[in-house]
């Protein structure tokens, strides 16, 4: 039946919609980030297990936008964080420029194994002991660890004022369930996404990392610049308490 046609057709835009949704509910309720300096510190972490690979090349040609976003804040300088195998888990030193990112991440090649969530978190601890860390982007798709190890640490990166911004893709459910908590916990957001979101993704990475080096103001100006999901992100929390 057409009605029945036109229903399915909306559904795919009717989920993202609710996911953007939620995801800009989530930061409303954050406080204002104020940078003591005007140049931001990002960690960008990714899964890199053989599942990862396709995600692995989009992240590649979306990563610039983080840096774009925060030329006129001061910049902004990020280390990017992976795991994969078995045990390895590896991070760069930091870096502030988006060609020396795109370097960095071109030689990485994804293998098969295990998550290393646990240890993403914790070396983002130790960073955000030593300096002011402003916010976490975590890219992944499943979960295999101890949920209430991960709820800790995520906790303990709320209490340091470092939110962590999930971004999960594909419908695992027990790796939602875990990244929710993983973002509720350190007062960051959580939204899911799949290949087809990528504009979406490339706009959400900009204005997480505006909102890292700048908070609401940065965030405001980028969402007018950019507009779709960036800029409701920004009227979301630039209506939120100072």
């Amino acid at each position: 039946m057409a009605g029945d046609n036109e229903r399915k057709d909306r559904l795919p835009a009717d989920r993202k919609s609710s996911a953007v949704e939620a995801f800009l509910s989530q930061v409303r309720a954050m406080p204002a980030v104020r940078p003591a300096s005007g140049r931001g510190r990002l960690i960008f972490a990714l899964d890199a297990t053989a599942s990862r690979e396709a995600t692995w090349d989009r992240a590649c040609r979306l990563q610039a936008e983080m840096f774009e976003t925060t030329a006129a804040l001061g910049g902004l300088d990020v280390q990017l964080v992976f795991y994969r195998g078995f045990d390895e888990c590896k991070a760069s030193r930091w870096l502030g420029t988006a060609a020396a990112l795109h370097r960095a991440m071109h030689g990485v090649f994804c293998v098969g194994g295990e998550t290393q969530i646990a240890r993403v978190l914790t070396h983002a601890l130790k960073e955000a002991r030593a300096e002011k860390v402003n916010a976490l982007v975590f890219v992944g798709d499943a979960m295999e660890e101890r949920v209430d190890e991960l709820g800790r640490l995520a906790g303990e990166l709320g209490l340091l004022g470092v939110p962590v911004f999930v971004f999960h893709e594909g419908g695992d459910e027990t790796a939602g369930r875990a990244f929710r908590q993983i973002a509720k916990l350190s007062g960051g957001a959580y939204c899911p996404f799949d290949a087809a979101s990528a504009e979406q993704l490339r706009q959400l990475l900009g204005a997480v990392a505006a909102y890292a080096a700048g908070g609401r103001p940065a965030l405001a100006l980028y969402g007018q610049r950019v507009g779709g999901a960036a800029l409701l992100l920004a009227g979301a929390v630039g209506g939120a308490k100072k």
